[in-house]
């Protein structure tokens, strides 16, 4: 009876001693799984992406304007899209001087961003502001260039364009700049040429530029393959941009 006894008592206490391991054991794999917690919780709260979570790394919106005389540019955000002040104090694009004279940097926001930007040419200002832009010659209403920009996409991809689609006023070029790991396929696009000179009689705009027609559309897609003439038109030469951390507008780009 005594040996049971003993069997018993040592069998009671290897019991006990494998249920309180069990019990650490489990503290333990509980204290990391908390810690594995805070850690991604504190990482979200630096700002730290979640895995899938798309993200821009375009930065920056430049203007550059190489036209002989001054424009004024105008962007536009699209519906629902925050505007992109070109300082902390919100205020819009103003003169930019000509004979590459004339440059801005405007900062995205963070996430998605699409919109228009427009080279207004011959515009009425302030009598002590010419950032005050009243009736302008060209770019307040067809015909007129738009550079169309779209940053923040899945995967951080951007895609761009220029549209001849409501006339011509100005000559632009979009080319993206700065990639983190080598430029995929982010060709420059637009028109280098400036089309109102040899536009079509009928097709002249008082203020100038050149009207947008069914033959003009032809016309300019002659003259400038690397833009936009109709709803369903592309470049000829495909894009497929991710990641540039510049997205640069330049006016007039052949007089470089």
């Amino acid at each position: 009876m005594a040996i049971a006894s003993a069997a018993t008592s040592s069998q009671s206490a290897t019991m006990a001693m494998s249920s309180s391991s069990k019990k650490k054991t489990l503290v333990v794999v509980q204290a990391l799984m908390m810690a594995t917690m805070s850690v991604a919780m504190l990482a979200t709260a630096a700002g730290q992406p979640s895995p899938g979570t798309s993200t821009s790394t375009t930065t920056n919106l430049t203007l550059h304007n190489l036209c002989p005389y001054p424009v004024w540019p105008l962007v536009t955000a699209n519906a629902g899209i925050p505007s992109i002040p070109t300082d902390a104090d919100g205020d819009p694009v103003g003169r930019l001087a000509g004979h590459g004279e004339g440059l801005a940097t405007l900062a995205f926001p963070r996430g998605t961003w699409s919109g228009r930007v427009v080279a207004r040419t011959g515009c009425s200002t302030g009598d002590d502001d010419d950032d005050v832009v009243g009736r302008c010659a060209t770019g307040d209403a067809p015909p007129v260039t738009v550079a169309q920009v779209s940053v923040g996409g899945p995967g951080g991809h951007a895609a761009y364009s220029v549209s001849l689609v409501d006339g011509f006023n100005v000559a632009v070029v979009v080319t993206p700049h700065g990639f983190p790991e080598g430029p995929r396929r982010c060709p420059s696009l637009g028109c280098a040429v400036d089309l109102a000179v040899d536009c079509p009689v009928g097709a002249r705009a008082p203020g100038g530029g050149c009207g947008a027609g069914a033959s003009e559309a032809a016309w300019f897609k002659a003259r400038c393959p690397e833009t936009r003439t109709n709803a369903t038109d592309v470049e000829v030469t495909p894009q497929d941009c991710v990641k540039p951390g510049e997205i640069k507008v330049v006016f007039c780009p052949a007089h470089l």
